[in-house]
């Protein structure tokens, strides 16, 4: 692929509010969801760095609250 254009990622998250990057254009992953946040790699990974500040799956942070 000689693309002058960069790759484009979206952000996607699970039911355990872990995320992660995925190609633009590809299905999206059973059990994964589109976060509507589309862009270079570096840039969907600024946004994940900016909004996953817990990385413990959901299910033990409920679990250690109580």
């Amino acid at each position: 692929m000689n693309d002058a254009s960069p790759q484009q990622y979206l952000v996607v998250a699970n039911d355990e509010e872990q995320y992660s990057l995925w190609e633009a254009g590809r299905p999206v992953p059973l059990g994964w969801h589109d976060q509507d946040v589309r862009g270079t790699k570096e840039e969907c990974l600024a946004h994940i760095e900016r909004v996953w500040t817990d990385m413990r799956p959901l299910s033990l942070r409920v679990s250690m609250a109580g």
